[in-house]
């Protein structure tokens, strides 16, 4: 596997508008996108670093998978997400190494990009997104 960069970091959060103040009005950062993926039950919010972006993610509704995880673990670091030259050869090489895999194929991530999870039990209860 070989690992380009660092994509970005994403902050679960209950409310996207109640949060941006700290990243807008205190560090200064611009927020350069929101997007709503209906098909997962989130909407996200982008902040763009230049060589890198904090990712804010907010449940669409009560069903949201995202819902249940902040009403077991409350706001904060969801995941970490890094770049990938290949992802399908990237999760193929993690297969063959037994790591477990939330996503055993792609799907369809945030600006259309090819995005897979390994299983935070694999990363020392990190959650890691790969993403082409």
């Amino acid at each position: 596997m070989s690992i380009k960069s660092l994509d970005h970091i994403c902050i679960a959060v209950n409310n996207i508008e109640d949060t941006t103040a700290i990243f807008r009005d205190v560090l200064g950062l611009e927020m350069s996108a929101v997007q709503e993926i209906p098909e997962q039950g989130i909407r996200l919010a982008f902040f763009d670093l230049g060589n890198a972006k904090i990712e804010l993610i907010e449940p669409l509704d009560e069903s949201s998978h995202l819902r249940k995880y902040l009403n077991k673990k409350g706001p904060g670091l969801h995941h970490i997400a890094l770049e990938v030259d290949n992802i399908n050869k990237s999760l193929s090489g993690l297969k063959s190494n037994d790591v477990r895999l939330i996503d055993e194929t792609p799907r369809t991530g945030a600006h259309g990009k090819k995005i897979a999870f390994i299983h935070p039990s694999n990363s020392t209860g990190t959650l890691i997104e790969l993403c082409e």
